[in-house]
């Protein structure tokens, strides 16, 4: 037994020693730092003073006073210039970078406002949206007064509709909740694609490696192959609840403290704000279980190769399964209470994805993620036991193998 953990710590320290494993982290957790810290960043180069200039012509004699009191309450960094230099000269200065835009507003046929932007590029910005915006609410204005509406009756017209969900579950999360939890999970089913497939890999080519450089024959003499499979298994998987655990506490460091900076637009429908202990232990929980079976799969298709350029034609389908699983908790993110869902949570290869976003998103029954877990620990041991014996033969055949058939030939070696 004493083998057993030798190799166990050799293959945890020499995946956490290596460059590689370092310079992942890091980057990693200095992206998950940065998507946090973006708005920061981004003040940090505009600087708070910064204002864009844009030049107006004003052909209606009218406009400009209101839309420049709108853009006032809109966008304080942004200066209107009322100018009567002509179009051409105006469209050099914008050109040269004196100005950020130039916009000609105009009357049309029925009295509404009319604008017309021109800028170095069509590509849409903050000025832009602002100045359509404030454009928007002035014309809203004017058709009303041409309507004889009150300002009462405007807003009753703009006002939105009145609408609430109600569920029949009495557990079932509100609107809010969803989108609290949809981001985090969202992020964590990431993390749990990516890592699954990448120690998945490192397992079958670290195999596959000793395999080519003939180590395998001398470690076979002092540990049996079972042996040495478990132990790279939970050696790796060490490694990644290693990196999972400076991940999340990155993550988690950097969402508190930037907790209300981070609303609107794309954190309205994926917000942070339901980052619970539970949610954090089930993702753990998934990923572990998810990592031991692919891993215990990758070990098995691994050792049916000899060359290292083998490994990813070998393990092609495995990935396959992981993009699979993938690709319906992504779907799931809009729709978790579906049938759909509910069923693939319980296929053994989706279930640490796919259990873990109902569990993150929905306020299913305890004995459902129970059950989950217990399908996949069912499926686990029934893969070791089966991979164990594909293991036992397989690291002892060489040339070019690269078929599913060489399964059988593994377990008739392993009967001799």
């Amino acid at each position: 037994m004493s083998n057993f953990w030798i190799m166990l710590g050799h293959a945890y320290l020499s995946k956490l020693k290596a460059k590689s494993f370092i310079v992942t982290t890091i980057l990693l957790a200095a992206g998950i730092a940065i998507m946090a810290n973006i708005g920061l960043i981004i003040d940090s180069f505009q600087g708070e003073d910064r204002t864009d200039q844009v030049a107006i012509i004003d052909e209606t004699g009218q406009l400009f006073p209101v839309l420049e009191d709108e853009m006032n309450m809109l966008n304080e960094n942004i200066d209107l210039v009322l100018t009567t230099a002509s179009r051409v000269e105006l469209e050099t200065e914008v050109e040269a970078g004196t100005y950020a835009g130039l916009l000609i507003l105009s009357f049309g046929s029925d009295q509404l406002p009319t604008a017309v932007y021109i800028s170095p590029s069509l590509s849409g910005n903050v000025i832009t949206s602002t100045l359509q915006a404030a454009l928007g609410h002035i014309q809203s204005t004017i058709a009303a007064s041409q309507l004889d509406l009150s300002m009462e009756e405007l807003a009753l017209l703009n006002a939105p509709v009145m609408f609430t969900q109600e569920s029949l579950d009495e557990g079932a999360r509100s609107a809010e909740e969803l989108n609290q939890a949809r981001g985090i999970v969202y992020i964590l089913l990431f993390f749990i694609y990516f890592s699954v497939i990448m120690y998945a890999n490192m397992i079958a080519t670290e195999v596959a490696t000793e395999k080519s450089s003939r180590v395998m024959e001398i470690l076979i003499s002092s540990v049996s192959p079972v042996k040495q499979m478990f132990a790279k298994i939970i050696g790796i998987g060490f490694v990644g609840l290693t990196q999972l655990t400076v991940l999340l506490l990155v993550g988690y460091l950097s969402i508190m403290r930037n907790q209300e900076a981070l609303v609107g637009g794309f954190f309205d429908v994926f917000g942070f704000g339901d980052l619970s202990a539970a949610i954090i232990i089930y993702a753990i929980v998934f990923f572990l279980l998810g990592y031991f079976l692919y891993a215990t799969l990758a070990a098995l298709l691994g050792s049916l190769v000899s060359r290292i350029e083998d490994v990813q034609q070998m393990i092609l389908p495995m990935t396959f399964l992981v993009m699979i699983g993938f690709f319906i908790a992504m779907f799931g993110l809009g729709m978790p209470e579906s049938t759909f869902v509910t069923v693939t949570s319980y296929i053994p290869f989706f279930t640490p994805m796919v259990m873990f976003l109902r569990v993150g998103m929905l306020n299913i029954p305890p004995v459902e993620p129970i059950l989950g877990i217990v399908v996949l620990l069912v499926s686990i041991v029934i893969l070791a036991i089966f991979g164990a014996r594909i293991y036992r033969g397989g690291v002892l055949m060489y040339g070019k193998s690269n078929s599913f058939k060489d399964i059988k030939k593994a377990i008739e070696l392993t009967k001799k």
